[in-house]
């Protein structure tokens, strides 16, 4: 899909990709979120925790990569509601990949199923969103 065709429902939406989850970042948004929730910046804690042998991502991170595909489909869009699920951590060093397929188009609105995908263990965010473009 270019930015200059209306959209259509089956049409996917080019991915963003997030080669390296950055502990830098987590550690940013932990500032941002005001969230020190250690799993997100001490890799012991995690796996005092038992949660494996990484730092964990900040879920509304793993949510701004989605809206960040969404806004890069459809420049200058609005978003105008989203809901997701999530299915799985996302781990510092993952590359996730956020995608979407159009599901209907009502004129200027736009709903899209949407998801984040992480190499090598598949779908760890999952959802829909409506956008104004």
């Amino acid at each position: 899909m270019s930015s200059t065709d209306k959209p259509k429902i089956g049409d996917t939406l080019p991915p963003f990709v997030i080669d390296s989850v950055s502990p830098d970042a987590m550690r940013d948004w932990s500032v941002f979120l005001a969230d020190p929730n250690p799993i997100h910046l001490d890799v012991e804690v995690v796996k005092a925790k038992g949660l494996g042998d990484k730092r964990i991502n900040q879920g509304p991170i793993n949510v701004a990569y989605m809206m960040n595909m969404l806004m890069v489909a459809f420049p200058g869009c609005r978003v105008e509601s989203m809901d997701s699920r999530f299915l799985d951590n996302v781990y510092e060093g993952d590359r996730a990949t956020a995608s979407g397929e159009v599901t209907s188009v009502e004129g200027n609105r736009v709903s899209c199923d949407i998801k984040l995908e992480v190499d090598g263990r598949g779908t760890v965010n999952a959802g829909t969103a409506t956008i104004l473009i």
